[in-house]
């Protein structure tokens, strides 16, 4: 009796799967053009960056994607999957130091790289639509934006806490920067007040807590909501013995009469003024020490609690108590106006500062059914419901535990207050103006030359891009090449007087925040993309990525869709919305209408060889985390 074998032909991935890609692309079959006729998807994943590699975070991120937007086509809809890099960045420009090689060629030799491996992928990203944010036909729209937006007053110079290395005379960024000191030279850093860039995304901060028309994971508008961090509450100036205004904000006006010292943060500028001759030497070396630790670390809940008297004194306005002023680092320049009123019988760090110190504690609410709280003999701050006491005629108004009007004490102080002229009713946000500065060399350049006046101009349209020069020495002080390249610094102005070029570049995360509407028509020379595409495609359907951008990239995404339209920049795409008879819906309000998490890669608390005996639910650490900004 013969056997017929069967051979089962081997599969070989390297010969067959390019051939297919191959005629893929020939065929055209993941191309995506305008189809008024068909239903459109814009599905997105967050780009990566171009590290040189891929890895399984990026496979774990962009495979579901994949698998979606192949769902869609199946279902008949006119399928926009496009993929980029996220090219600008820190990374490249340490490359550049360390191995002596230009941050573009590092670059561009990484995405060549990392664009064949997810071509292997067999991935359906349409590769026509690509955009890389170093190329100048992408950055030359990344200065538009802020022209735009310096033209329209919502980018502005200010000042900010920054790090300094005395040692290289340059700002790190907060990556360069390990246990207070510079990764390279070991040397400590200090944080230092220096005029930088922003933008005014505290303008939308009241916007960007509206989700009504966002289909996103809960946990991310949670963590967007505190981050903005609304409260209500009063605006009230105390005074120095010499007259000097010191304006705070409080949530709990109803606690002023317990107001029994104030604190200045060490940054503060009235802190040198007012400073007494006998007090100088202490409150310098404590300014100077305080420079040497991170916002993080000055803020920490369980960091014990330090300062030193200013040797001033300020009246407190509702009662006219004389109370000392001292400086303490747990009190930041960046946060309101720099200064609080400690209020000590009921606010925890500031009953302990005061224990250290032995300053007065003076409750002013009294719990019901208790007896009559003492400030030389309480345990901790009651922060609970009561009445208001020691607060003259006010005493036994209600006190609850809600925020704002909704708690009968504060909105009767505040009506009070207004009508004394002390005080005025006001919101607040945690939420800063977001700071786009980075003095390096490997960035989008901000567009702008200070005159003969030292003040800013913002460079013509019919200038733009302004070019990054390739011939710049990195040198090992750190500082960025552009400080040092005349060529690029001297300019002039539209008159033709001398003028002086901007030397610091954008954030990478003002890159990340419109790209979505570059993929629309990469090649389109008349303005950031093509307001056809864009009436068609926009807004994005389902944008995938991980929930660690929910505070940085996600939030400045929002807040730049939302600029956009109000700068008109959406103007000739609504247009043709309306001519087509198409609703734009939230197209103009929100970038992505809705947001997929698809979670990280988890591997054991060390860094190290994954080993699925050793992972325990405490831990757990996040090893692989792609997306955009990463």
């Amino acid at each position: 009796m013969t056997t017929t074998e069967t051979r089962v032909p081997i599969y070989n991935p390297t010969e067959i799967e390019p051939r297919w890609s191959e005629q893929w692309e020939r065929a055209a079959l993941y191309h995506s053009d305008v189809d008024w006729s068909k239903p459109k998807h814009y599905a997105l994943t967050m780009l990566p960056y171009p590290s040189g590699d891929l890895h399984i975070g990026h496979w774990f991120a962009m495979t579901p994607s994949d698998a979606r937007a192949r769902f869609m086509r199946m279902k008949g809809y006119n399928v926009l999957f496009p993929m980029g890099f996220d090219a600008f960045g820190l990374p490249a420009e340490n490359a550049a130091v360390q191995r002596n090689i230009h941050p573009a060629k590092w670059t561009y030799a990484n995405i060549e790289r990392m664009r064949n491996q997810l071509r292997s992928m067999g991935a359906m990203f349409d590769w026509r639509r690509e955009a890389v944010s170093c190329d100048p036909d992408y950055y030359r729209w990344t200065e538009w934006f802020f022209k735009r937006f310096f033209d329209s007053g919502l980018a502005y110079q200010g000042e900010a806490m920054v790090n300094w290395s005395p040692t290289l005379q340059t700002v790190l960024a907060n990556e360069q920067v390990i246990d207070g000191k510079d990764e390279r030279t070991g040397q400590p850093v200090i944080q230092k007040l220096m005029t930088q860039w922003f933008f005014q995304i505290t303008r939308y901060a009241n916007e960007l807590l509206n989700f009504d028309h966002l289909d996103w994971p809960e946990p991310v508008k949670v963590m967007q909501t505190n981050w903005i961090g609304r409260s209500e509450g009063a605006n009230v100036t105390f005074h120095t013995d010499q007259g000097d205004p010191i304006p705070i904000y409080t949530t709990r006006p109803d606690t002023l009469w317990g107001a029994t010292f104030m604190v200045l943060a060490p940054e503060h500028a009235l802190v040198s003024h007012i400073t007494s001759a006998a007090q100088r030497e202490a409150a310098e070396a404590y300014v100077a020490q305080a420079a040497r630790a991170t916002e993080i670390e000055r803020t920490a809940e369980n960091r014990e609690k330090t300062g030193v008297f200013t040797g001033a004194y300020a009246i407190n306005p509702v009662n006219q108590a004389r109370i000392p002023i001292w400086i303490a680092d747990y009190v930041m320049v960046s946060y309101g106006s720099g200064a609080i009123m400690a209020v000590p019988a009921h606010d925890q760090r500031d009953f302990e500062f005061a224990r250290k110190f032995d300053l007065p504690i003076v409750p002013v609410i009294q719990p019901e059914g208790q007896p009559p709280l003492d400030g030389a003999t309480m345990p901790e701050a009651y922060v609970g419901p009561g009445q208001m006491m020691n607060s003259g005629l006010l005493d036994g108004t209600p006190v609850n535990t809600e925020k704002g009007r909704k708690n009968p004490s504060i909105a009767r102080v505040i009506d009070w207050l207004e009508a004394e002229g002390l005080g005025q009713e006001a919101v607040n946000y945690r939420l800063r103006d977001w700071l786009i500065s980075r003095q390096r060399y490997w960035g989008a350049p901000i567009p702008i030359i200070y005159d003969e006046n030292g003040q800013p101009q913002s460079v013509p349209e019919g200038q733009l891009p302004v070019l990054l020069p390739e011939d710049v020495d990195f040198l090992p002080t750190g500082q960025s090449p552009l400080k040092l390249h005349q060529g690029y610094i001297q300019a002039s102005t539209p008159e033709a007087k001398p003028a002086q070029r901007e030397t610091d570049t954008m954030d990478t995360f003002m890159c990340s925040s419109w790209y979505h509407y570059r993929y629309l028509s990469p090649n389109y020379a008349q303005a950031p993309f093509d307001p056809e595409e864009a009436a068609y495609w926009l807004p994005v359907d389902v944008y995938t990525g991980g929930a660690e951008h929910a505070t940085m990239h996600l939030l400045y995404t929002r807040f730049f869709t939302k600029a956009m339209r109000d700068l008109d920049i959406f103007a000739d795409t609504q247009r043709i919305m309306e001519q087509r008879g198409r609703d734009p819906g939230a197209a103009f309000d929100e970038p992505m209408v809705v947001l997929r998490n698809q979670g990280q890669i988890l591997g054991e608390e060390r860094l190290g060889a994954y080993h699925p005996g050793h992972w325990t639910p405490r831990g757990r650490q996040a090893v692989c985390r792609p997306g955009a900004g990463d």
